[in-house]
């Protein structure tokens, strides 16, 4: 209470370091705690395949349809097998009620009994193809209030299933994020089952039984599509558990059974831990400079306690329990600056965190985190206070120190340090984002929309192509596997003149397909040649159009007219032309080599069409939701704007930016708190010497520049040290990307710019304040 002002920084720079760091441990708990839930998750496996494909080995979770049986069958060791293709294509009626989009899967039998999705209801069968198994939330919107178990919903416009169970919802930290769930043989009924095993489109899940060596597993089951497959050198596989699935997702190769988990997701875990641990500390050396920065004041209260006998221990712990309270007053104000921030939190990292106020341990983890935040902050003073000798300090020869290295300055520049990393983390991170966005796509973004085929739409592609362009709607509109801003699928083995087979096995190509107009409608540069058009030109059935990439991938000097091969059938493919390169998934990475087919094999999932610019957009969609409706009364108008969708490419790394640029802006506040409380501390202190010289003649201006010139020397200390750290830091964040920019040297002048005028405004208040003030009162004030 006597130093209300000192109290008050102190508090407040604890409370939002300790609030920063609850945060985030609260989502580091969440992400170490993915599918933690599930009762057999020490035996669960995803299986992989492992690739060898241009000129790196590449692993990826998708597998043959027929795998997952066969490991059933064939293997011992393994308890349970289940399959689990995502779904999210059906309409789904109740009545009047009707819903597309809704996420799902087909799945075996298998699936529930090695899952731990809790049943609220019903019980977990699916072994009756017209049964399903619906979560809380999806028996929510569908039956409202009503008990859905044994109810029916429509699947579809003829197909009726019954809710033979419903589950809890799907917990948010678990990799699963389905609705309903479907019995795998709807999945024949459907057309949809493929049974070869060069086609990679499902994940497979396996449960081993207790005591199974996975390495030996891994051995057994390594070559098991080479033996069922006509291919030679096809892909491995390995089995990767349950328990690094979400942390450890970047999958890296070893030589012995084919792939094991390396980095991924918990380098962010750890780069966020580090974060929470620089924020807390950060905030624990403002307690400590502003209680060492005191020490005069509180020199004498140090003597005379010694001298009435109080011994170095019991002064300690006086210091200590003055910082456990202070911890505690600042813990209480963190938990609410916690509460009031979650929601925003949440929405920047796309989670549900909470505070959990009912949970036993989470009492004793926040008791723990006070003691240790008191001890870390209160220790370094409590034993630099008690070691004042009571001779020196009565007799008035207790100085401070005034050594060019000192503590308290240490521990500016190490505040200062980790701000300065954080605010060029934030510009490099920013400068990414911006240099990826201005990169040039390739193709016309505006007024073009992607619709998926959903009931009739395919059926009647052609009728509502031609109303979508008689009406004016659209000026052009194709079908295709996939989106422009996607590819559709991945293909190795493709075969062009003069390629050897070992040489194309170890190429991958993107695939996408089209009818016509591909160019038109998406805005594609043709560099030679001509687009697809199977209604001009019949034959363009087997046509295909390359990309730059690609032809110079396959060293083609004369592309048009040439034939290329895919490596499972037989079919002839022609080139028709060739499109200028465009950016086809990640704007970050090298645009792949890409081939796009007629409509031999029809397979065509998406129409794409490109509005007229003779309307408002608004115009456009009421006219085409009519247009649609007609053809596809069953199905509501659902439709994407590809730059929308190309838009959320985007998103992790603004995700990154903004939490890095929230950081640094708490570990500034926090360190400018400290400054402010220390330059106040400063002012007073030297408020004699301040009055002499301007007694002498000194001037404001020379007055504010003496107070405030050692804190920037320390500020550029700082950004000496941060620099190197921060380019190094950001140097490897940016070799995740192909496409990225160079970290030149404006963006740490920059950075160091802003952290010397932010210290400078923080220490100016005081120092022009000191600067003003009466000589006269300063010099009488004894």
């Amino acid at each position: 209470m006597r130093g209300k002002s000192f109290s008050i920084i102190n508090i407040s720079g604890l409370a939002i370091g300790m609030a920063g760091a609850v945060i985030i441990i609260l989502w580091l708990q969440n992400e170490v705690s993915f599918d933690k839930f599930h009762k057999n998750r020490d035996n669960l496996y995803e299986i992989y395949c492992l690739a060898h494909t241009d000129g790196k080995s590449v692993s990826f979770g998708y597998t043959s349809q027929p795998l997952g049986p066969a490991l059933k069958q064939n293997y011992p060791e393994v308890a349970a097998s289940s399959r689990f293709a995502e779904t999210n294509n059906f309409l789904m009626t109740v009545g009047e009620k009707r819903l597309t989009g809704v996420d799902g899967g087909f799945v075996d039998n298998d699936f529930l009994q090695m899952f731990s999705f809790p049943l609220v209801g019903g019980r977990s069968d699916l072994t009756n193809i017209k049964s399903i198994v619906i979560t809380e939330k999806l028996a929510k919107k569908l039956f409202g209030n009503e008990d859905a178990l044994n109810k029916i919903i429509k699947l579809g416009q003829t197909d009726n299933f019954t809710v033979t169970g419903i589950l809890k919802d799907v917990p948010q930290n678990s990799r699963f994020g389905f609705e309903y769930l479907l019995p795998w043989p709807y999945l024949k009924a459907v057309g949809d089952e493929n049974n070869s095993w060069e086609s990679n489109n499902v994940e497979t899940f396996v449960q081993l039984k207790a005591g199974s060596d996975e390495a030996a597993f891994n051995n057994k089951i390594k070559f098991l599509t080479r033996q069922r497959s006509s291919i030679k050198d096809i892909w491995t596989h390995f089995a990767f558990p349950l328990n690094r699935w979400h942390l450890y997702n970047a999958v890296e190769n070893t030589a012995d059974f084919g792939g094991r988990s390396g980095g991924g997701r918990i380098d962010t875990v750890r780069l966020f831990g580090i974060i929470a641990a620089f924020i807390l500390l950060i905030a624990c050396i403002n307690f400590m400079n502003l209680s060492t920065a005191r020490s005069e004041k509180r020199a004498k209260e140090v003597g005379i306690r010694k001298v009435a006998g109080a011994g170095k221990g019991l002064l300690i712990r006086q210091f200590l329990i003055e910082a456990f309270l202070t911890a505690i007053i600042a813990g209480m104000a963190a938990m609410l600056i916690v509460q009031l921030s979650l929601p925003a939190f949440n929405n920047i990292v796309n989670t549900q965190l909470s505070v959990p106020y009912g949970n036993t341990y989470f009492w004793l983890a926040a008791a723990g985190f006070i003691v240790f935040t008191s001890l870390l902050a209160g220790s370094y003073p409590a034993f630099y206070l008690s070691s004042f000798k009571p001779v020196s300090i009565l007799k008035g020869k207790f100085k401070k120190s005034q050594s060019a290295v000192s503590p308290r300055k240490v521990l500016v520049v190490l505040q200062f340090t980790f701000a300065i990393i954080l605010i060029i983390s934030t510009i490099v991170v920013r400068n990414q984002i911006r240099y990826a966005q201005s990169r040039d796509k390739g193709y016309s973004q505006n007024n073009l929309l992607a619709i998926g085929f959903s009931g009739d739409i395919s059926k009647n592609y052609q009728l509502i192509k031609n109303e979508l362009l008689s009406k004016g709607i659209a000026t052009s509109v194709s079908k295709n596997m996939a989106n422009i801003a996607h590819r559709g699928s991945n293909m190795w083995g493709f075969r062009w003149p003069g390629v050897s087979e070992d040489v194309a096995k170890d190429i991958t190509i993107a695939i996408n397909s089209t009818d016509a107009a591909l160019t038109k409608t998406a805005g594609l540069q043709l560099v030679a040649g001509r687009d697809i058009d199977i209604y001009t030109y019949p034959a363009d059935s087997t046509a295909v159009l390359l990309n730059e990439t690609a032809v110079k991938t396959m060293n083609l000097s004369s592309p048009v007219g040439q034939i290329i091969k895919e490596p499972y059938d037989s079919i002839n493919w022609h080139i028709a032309g060739v499109v200028k390169d465009y950016v086809i998934g990640s704007p970050y990475e090298k645009v792949p080599p890409m081939v796009i087919e007629g409509p031999k094999k029809d397979w065509f999932n998406t129409m794409q069409v490109k509005f007229s610019n003779a309307r408002t957009t608004e115009q456009n969609l009421a006219a085409a939701a009519q247009v649609f409706k007609k053809y596809n009364p069953a199905y509501p108008f659902d439709y994407q704007f590809v730059d929308e969708e190309y838009a959320r490419n985007f998103d992790s790394e603004q995700r990154t930016k903004t939490l890095a640029g929230l950081f640094a802006s708490l570990a500034i506040l926090i360190s400018c708190l400290g400054l402010f409380g220390l330059s106040a501390y400063v002012a007073e202190s030297r408020i004699k010497e301040i009055g002499v010289r301007k007694v002498l003649g000194a001037s404001s201006a020379s007055i504010a520049k003496l107070l405030s010139v050692d804190f920037i020397k320390l500020v550029i200390i700082s950004i000496v040290i941060a620099t190197p750290v921060a380019w190094y830091a950001m140097d490897k964040w940016l070799q995740d990307y192909t496409y990225r920019i160079s970290i030149g040297w404006a963006i740490f002048v920059m950075a160091g710019l802003l952290a010397i005028v932010i210290a400078l405004a923080t220490v100016s208040f005081q120092s022009i304040k000191a600067a003003l003030a009466n000589p006269v009162q300063s010099l009488r004030s004894e």
